[in-house]
């Protein structure tokens, strides 16, 4: 326990945890006023979102990069699936596929990026295992077609005559990409793990925290963030009209780099840290994880928890830039090897996407 106040102390964006606690009291006394817990909500959900990295951290330090950056893109990526659950429960679909959408885009042009562009800062040319890159990019591919399929579809004369098509195909289709998660996990870490070693890197003189107390923070940061979400969902819409955001933006790069936050920290340190294996396998790990898991399961618990069941047709231009990020993260990654430019031209690729959907009218959604 001493090594976790010794982290609080000594991590100043960790003493924004004050907020978290102020924004529930916040939300009971002022429950109009959008724009004020939209702000604190934020602030509260990125050193939780933090916090929960530094106790996965510690919970995958004995297990290696590869099954180490596994769990941190789990564990990471509850708060996009509590924020996504949120947002079901009210209905929100469209802020829930643009939520997926932009999560799967940030993940892999802007944090890979930026893990890139920092590691690069540091080192000249870093090294990582590609089999693995290539692994996870594939996987990311095949969900794209499986986006781009439904809003292909959708554009179909014959649907008019069978209204419960897309349901059905967005249920089977999120039965399939469940599936080939699985087996992706059962190649990657059983059948083939030989070849998905990490590179050499430096090991860290830092000790980790004790095993009991990296689960108890975990077990009370997923419930604080969930408790912090319903409050974030429930004023973002608010708070983005009084911003002049669009919902594309909000949903596509607010929502997205807010939910990312935890992942974003452990990828980040693996990277100054030489040990990209790490960083990659959180950024494209995450990436995939959401288009293939996260997605789909939203998909089936809409007819549980939902108003209504939700479908994977999602906004034609989410799935371009969908596509071009899973293309993009293709090319990169064919070498196994990155330079700080490298790490430029991606997030220049997120700028350009972050800057369309901001100027964007709402109509043309």
């Amino acid at each position: 326990m001493s090594q976790l106040w010794h982290e609080i102390r000594h991590t100043p964006l960790l003493w924004l945890l004050v907020l978290a606690p102020l924004v529930l009291v916040a939300h009971s006394a002022a429950p109009e006023a959008h724009t004020l817990l939209f702000l604190l909500s934020v602030l509260a959900i990125i050193p939780l979102a933090t916090l929960l990295s530094h106790a996965t951290e510690a919970v995958a330090a004995r297990t290696g990069d590869t099954v180490g950056s596994l769990l941190n893109a789990t564990l990471g990526n509850l708060t996009e699936l509590i924020i996504a659950l949120a947002a079901l429960r009210l209905g929100q679909y469209t802020l829930v596929k643009a939520s997926l959408a932009g999560a799967i885009v940030c993940n892999t042009l802007f944090m890979l990026g930026a893990s890139f562009l920092l590691g690069g800062l540091k080192y000249h040319v870093q090294d990582y295992n590609r089999v693995s890159a290539r692994l996870q990019t594939s996987l990311l591919f095949l969900a794209t077609i499986a986006l781009i399929v439904p809003s292909a579809m959708a554009e179909a004369d014959s649907l008019a005559a069978a209204p419960d098509f897309m349901q059905d195909l967005s249920f089977g289709l999120a039965i399939l990409l469940i599936i080939t998660y699985v087996l992706g996990l059962y190649f990657s870490l059983k059948s083939h793990r030989e070849l998905f070693g990490s590179a050499e890197h430096a090991t860290s003189d830092e000790p980790p925290w004790p095993l009991s107390v990296a689960l108890a923070t975990l077990a009370v940061v997923t419930v604080t963030v969930a408790l912090v979400s319903e409050v974030f969902v429930e004023s973002v819409q608010h708070a983005a009209e009084t911003f002049g955001m669009t919902p594309a933006f909000v949903g596509f790069i607010v929502v997205a780099l807010v939910g990312a936050a935890a992942e974003m920290t452990s990828a980040f340190s693996g990277a100054r840290k030489n040990r990209l294996d790490l960083s990659v396998g959180i950024a494209l790990g995450s990436a995939a994880q959401i288009a293939l898991f996260v997605a789909p399961v939203l998909v089936l618990l809409s007819y549980v928890i939902g108003p209504a069941p939700m479908d994977l047709q999602f906004w034609p231009g989410a799935v371009i830039m969908v596509l071009v990020a899973a293309m993009t993260a293709i090319i990169v990654t064919n070498s196994g090897r990155a330079a700080w430019f490298v790490g430029v031209l991606m997030l220049m690729v997120y700028l350009i996407f972050a800057m369309t959907l901001y100027l964007l009218p709402p109509k043309l959604l």
